[in-house]
């Protein structure tokens, strides 16, 4: 069966605020149009009549990531991992037709990243050993949660929710998530989904990565990570996407192809979420405390320092990371940061010192998550 290209037909809304913007050229004039399209795009979006019903996050696991990724080179530490640690969040809202819907945005499955090229080699001892378990999942890493136990945490079950998403499919395995129609190699039968109702949100370039992986993004994504999946729950954007009430997927280019960044509004304003960056200091170099990071942004004159594993387009990221701080709130804890929440958010540990986060999120909590009707 073929994927669904016409998101139309599950009730999703395409918009076009950001369209002209997008395409803005010469590229230097690009984030001013960017941030004249964010304001009229919020001027209908962020209204307390348009807030989406309840956010909740669940942390699902912590992997070591190497600092020289996560802040272009700019920042300096003795380590040179640091830890971020991937949330589910769950996002309830009503669609267009006035029917209680839920997100689960960040499903990762454990199993999947350690398939990935960089990561399992990464996790490899010199010699092509593996390391003990101790080492590789309480050091190196660390697991909380599956996603259908996080899914559990916020009181819903797995049948409950109706879309999954992800900001790009880096480490991802999609048929951990839709399941399968044949079995994955070494297993006897083919996998059930994880989540038997939901339809999977992608943007269709980041979709066709998978049809032909450069070599500049071979590390990073499971090679059959969309192998025997069933393609009739596979929806493809082409762009900017409204869900509902007080949720939008915006394509957000440059960190990959099909990058997009969830956007909610809620009572403590519209919040961004993307790997764009991995902690706030990224989004706001000007206020960071970590060596290197606020010095490397004003010598460059940047206004953001990108996550940097993939320079897919590192123009359109950072007009991305632009993007995404035009449309968001300041934070009710600190109103000199915004509510750019990173997916896979740096881990404020000692070990990391001194590169640990200027501001933690920590999470998004909004509203009331609750069983939908039978």
């Amino acid at each position: 069966m073929s994927v669904i290209e016409q998101p139309e037909k599950v009730g999703l809304r395409p918009f076009s605020e950001f369209d002209e913007a997008n395409a803005t050229w010469p590229r230097g004039d690009r984030p001013a149009a960017i941030r004249e399209a964010a304001a009229e795009f919020r001027a209908r979006f962020a209204t307390p009549e348009n807030r989406c019903r309840g956010v909740r996050t669940v942390d699902i696991a912590s992997a070591p990531y190497p600092l020289k990724f996560a802040f272009g080179g700019a920042a300096r530490g003795l380590n040179p991992f640091i830890n971020i640690i991937n949330r589910l969040q769950v996002i309830q809202f009503e669609d267009f037709e006035g029917e209680l819907r839920t997100l689960a945005y960040e499903p990762t499955v454990t199993e999947g990243p350690q398939e990935a090229p960089f990561y399992e080699q990464m996790m490899e001892l010199p010699g092509g050993l593996e390391p003990p378990d101790w080492l590789a999942y309480r050091v190196l890493a660390k697991i909380w949660n599956e996603p259908d136990q996080a899914i559990a945490r916020v009181g819903l079950r797995p049948e409950d929710v109706d879309f999954v998403s992800f900001d790009h499919l880096h480490v991802q395995d999609v048929r951990f998530v839709l399941g399968t129609t044949q079995p994955i190699e070494g297993e006897p039968e083919p996998r059930p989904p994880l989540f038997p109702n939901a339809k999977l949100l992608t943007q269709r370039k980041e979709w066709d990565t998978f049809a032909s992986i450069h070599p500049m993004q071979w590390a990073w994504y499971v090679g059959d990570g969309v192998k025997d999946v069933p393609t009739e729950n596979v929806i493809l954007l082409e762009g900017d996407v409204e869900l509902g009430k007080g949720v939008a997927l915006v394509w957000t280019p440059g960190h990959t192809d099909g990058n997009h960044s969830l956007v909610v509004n809620t009572d403590s304003g519209v919040w961004v979420s993307s790997e764009n960056g991995v902690c706030a200091d990224n989004w706001h170099p000007n206020l960071s405390r970590i060596p290197g990071v606020k010095r490397f942004a004003e010598y460059f004159g940047r206004e953001v320092v990108l996550n940097a594993n993939t320079l897919e387009d590192s123009i359109d990221q950072y007009d991305s990371m632009i993007k995404e701080k035009s449309l968001a709130d300041p934070n009710p804890r600190d109103n000199r940061f915004l509510n750019v929440f990173p997916s896979s958010e740096m881990a404020d540990w000692k070990r990391q010192w001194p590169v640990v986060p200027s501001h933690s999120y920590g999470g998004i909590e909004h509203g009331t998550v609750e069983r939908p009707a039978d």
